[in-house]
This record gives C-alpha cells, structure tokens and sequence, in this order.
C-alpha cells in the first residue's frame, strides 16, 4: 500500500513579495538554513557574506544562492573572524546566536554552556558598528533566571544602540506552526530606533481555545489544509518543529513531546521517520494509515517556499529546517528596518 501524493495548498512566496532590490547591505552570522537570509534577500537588501560553522549549511545556502559569499567550517567560525575588514560595508548585521543555552532541550545552562555565542554577537556589531541589528532566539531568554544574562551580557554590552525587544509567532504570519521567537532590533540612531514599526500580524488564528477576528487579514491555514490533505473533520497547527540535530543521532523526527505526539495523531500525521521526498514517504505509510511527512513538507510548515531546496542527509536537512528562523517573519522584520532606515 502507497500513500497519495499530496499537493500543498500553501505557497510561503505568497507571504513574501519579492522587493526591488536597493542599497542597504546585510551580514549573516550563525545563518544556519538561511530563514533570516532568505526573508532580508525577499525584502530587498544586498547580501554581503556569511558565516556558518556548518558546512552543510554552506552547501544548502550556495545551492539556493550560488553569488552568496558563505565562510563555512573554520572559516565560518565567529571566534575566529577579523570583523574590521567589514567596517562601513554593512547596514545591517542579522543572525541567531545558538539557542540551545536557552532552551528546554538545551538544559538552559546560559552563561555556562559554551555554545552561548552572544559575546561574539556583541563582538561582530561593535566592531563593524552597522546601522542596524536584528537577533533572534527561543523564548527561554525571557525566562526571569535569564532576566539578568539579558541586561548584564546583551543590552549592556551594546550601548551604542537602541534596541526593541519583542515576541513574534508564526502563526500571526500566516505560518501553520505554534512557533514563538523573541526578537532583538537595534539601531545606532535614535531618529531610525523611533521609527522602526514592530510587525503586526499578517493573518488570523482561530482554534478551539484561540479566537483572533479582524475581518480584514486573512486566516492562517492549518497543517492538513496547507499540505493539501483531505479532510478528516479535524485540523491544527503544527506544533513547534523540533531540529534534527538535537536529541538522538540522525533522527529523523521533528516531534518535540509527549503534547504534540497527540496533537500530531489527531490530525492522522506521523511526526517520525521523515522521508526524503513525497515519492519516498508515499512508499511508506505510517502506522494507522497516518500520513508520512517528506523534508519538503516539512520546510513548508516552517514557512520555506519549495524552490528552496535543503542539502544533507535527511537528519541534516531537518537540523537546517527547525533551527531556522520562519523565514516570512524574518521577511516582515526586514522590511520594517527598511523602512526605518
């Protein structure tokens, strides 16, 4: 028995006009996937280089954007980059300094884990001095044991600049995933600081137990809906997506707890064993007749248009998707500082 082949209803372009391009440049550290290149490259901005200590991502990143400078492996290492050959080049430097010191999975070790890479965040912004900063991270910094790492080691060691902090999901953006993101946007001008617009919500989300109405947005798509799934009298956001490079080696799960195995059962999706593409997973029903998810499927609930095409093992492939940052908030963002700009 085969499973048939779905055909997704949703399209992430959609939410992401491509803009003209113009003159603002951009750097991206820690850029992993590339959900934060790709939402500045779709707003317009001028992409200078990045770096990455993977290089799988390197690869995934150069399959999508050949022209792209990307520094990989030692030469992606942050410790080790001379940030004063970039000074008055950069407009904008974005990047999302590892969450794992942070997060859950991660055991928040903060200050203690090495992998805590804000200082050399801190370091590139100060060195460079761009106009602009955009950084990204799990919601666990906002935790109150974190409140004193955020003050001591993030907006004090930046006090060149004015910086927003808030919290973005991207559901609000049209992305069918329970996915929540603290934010952090500075600006060396106070003038551009004042005129920077936090992004509002896109779209709306209604659920059993949430209900936003503004007749004017229109609403989110649920998981089954967005994969072109038939229906089955019941629908849902997809639950956070969990990396493939965190928990056991090579997984190739994006299930992240024992809540959204049900969440995941009850749409009659199986959330292991991830194909490599809709021909494989439809070589391999899931037990119970769920539906198997492919990489490409995947991708789309964190918001990534198909055309970009993710290198790698499959594990890898899904390391490189939920360590990403949705890429049409990232879009929303980049457009704001824009503007501010």
């Amino acid at each position: 028995m085969t499973q048939k082949i779905n055909i997704p209803q949703f399209q992430p372009e959609t939410l992401m006009p491509q803009l003209d391009k113009h003159d603002l440049t951009v750097m991206s550290l820690f850029s992993g996937g590339g959900g934060l290149d790709l939402g500045f490259d779709r707003a317009g901005f001028q992409h200078v280089v990045s770096y990455e200590l993977l290089p799988v991502c390197k690869e995934t990143l150069n399959r999508n954007r050949l022209s792209w400078d990307v520094h990989a492996g030692l030469e992606g290492d942050v410790t080790e980059a001379i940030w004063t050959q970039y000074e008055n080049q950069i407009d904008v430097i974005q990047g999302g300094p590892p969450c794992q010191p942070f997060s859950i999975a991660g055991s928040q070790k903060g200050l203690g884990d090495k992998r805590n890479m804000w200082g050399e965040f801190q370091r590139a912004i100060n060195t460079i001095k761009p106009r602009a900063f955009v950084a990204e991270n799990v919601l666990g910094l906002l935790n109150p044991k974190f409140r004193g790492f955020v003050q001591k080691h993030i907006l004090d060691k930046l006090q060149d600049y004015h910086i927003h902090q808030f919290v973005l999901h991207a559901v609000d953006f049209g992305v069918p995933q329970i996915r929540q993101r603290v934010f952090f946007v500075g600006f060396r001008s106070r003038t551009d600081y004042k005129n920077f617009q936090i992004p509002k919500p896109t779209h709306v989300r209604k659920s059993s137990s949430v209900f936003i109405f503004d007749e004017g947005l229109p609403e989110t798509l649920k998981v089954r809906a967005a994969l072109g799934l038939p229906d089955i009298g019941f629908d849902n956001f997809s639950p956070t997506i969990r990396s493939g490079f965190t928990g056991k080696r090579n997984t190739t799960s994006i299930l992240n707890s024992s809540a959204g195995q049900k969440i995941w059962g009850d749409m009659g999706i199986w959330p292991n064993g991830v194909q490599a593409d809709r021909v494989k997973a439809s070589k391999f029903p899931a037990k119970n007749g769920h539906f198997r998810l492919s990489i490409q499927d995947v991708a789309l609930l964190q918001g990534f248009p198909e055309s970009w095409v993710f290198e790698g093992a499959v594990y890898q492939k899904l390391g490189q998707i939920g360590n990403s940052v949705v890429p049409p908030v990232a879009y929303e963002i980049a457009r704001n500082v824009f503007k501010a700009l």
